[in-house]
């Protein structure tokens, strides 16, 4: 068994608004009768995450009081502004400060990812030496989401978001399921160095990538089979 430790940062921040309920944290929607972020958390301590730290925003009283009753050991980070997912996973940096294993990083909102899979793409990223190992999928449409973009070897060279790429990019049909795998020490180093020069005018997580291509970092892309694994709920009719 790999030695290495491992923590979980999960996104729960967002505000949810297609969710048409701006009472409830989207991540506190139920699913089986347990809320979202409550299974997210259950697969980051069944893969081995020794710690947990939910990145909180929108309605955050409820998910921290909700989730300190499921463990007290989880820690909480408050990103205040959503400004990007890079942003968010700025905020975890503190609590995390000197941490020098691997990094997941979950979606508070996809409950349906399996911990198999997880596993597998933990053996993998450790097997290669990878910097980060990221989920992606295949898909017949993928309008709307990132675009995994690979070198003529199958590795990742960046991860385009829609709406910042380019016609050619646009007929990638790998997408990025924001499930990732990092190393702590380089990913937290990156992000020091994002900007928001972008359609949105955020602060990209996947910005790292390209980062880590310049400075020729392996970066590992583990497709899932089942799209339903890494599909977020962003809808009523989605999570139905």
């Amino acid at each position: 068994m790999n030695t290495h430790s491992l923590a979980a940062v999960i996104m729960a921040a967002g505000q949810g608004k297609r969710m048409k309920n701006p009472d409830t944290a989207k991540v506190m929607h139920t699913l089986g009768g347990i809320p979202l972020i409550e299974h997210v958390y259950r697969l980051a301590r069944d893969i081995g995450c020794e710690r947990t730290i939910v990145v909180v925003g929108h309605q955050r009283q409820s998910v921290i009081d909700y989730l300190s009753e499921v463990d007290p050991g989880i820690q909480f980070a408050v990103q205040e502004k959503q400004l990007g997912t890079g942003h968010a996973v700025q905020m975890a940096e503190p609590p995390l400060e000197n941490f020098t294993g691997d990094v997941v990083i979950l979606s508070g909102d996809a409950p349906l990812t399996r911990r198999d899979t997880m596993l597998n793409a933990l053996e993998t990223h450790r097997s290669t030496g990878a910097t980060v190992t990221v989920l992606t999928a295949v898909l017949p449409d993928p309008g709307g989401y990132g675009r995994v973009i690979r070198d003529e070897n199958g590795n990742i060279i960046k991860i385009v978001e829609h709406k910042d790429a380019n016609p050619e990019e646009l007929t990638v049909r790998e997408i990025n399921s924001g499930i990732y795998i990092f190393r702590a020490t380089e990913l937290f180093d990156a992000l020091r160095r994002i900007d928001n020069d972008n359609a949105q005018g955020e602060y990209y997580l996947p910005d790292v990538f390209e980062i880590f291509s310049r400075e020729g970092r392996t970066m590992v892309p583990q497709i899932v089979e089942d799209f339903n694994e890494i599909r977020g709920v962003n809808t009523i009719e989605q999570l139905a």
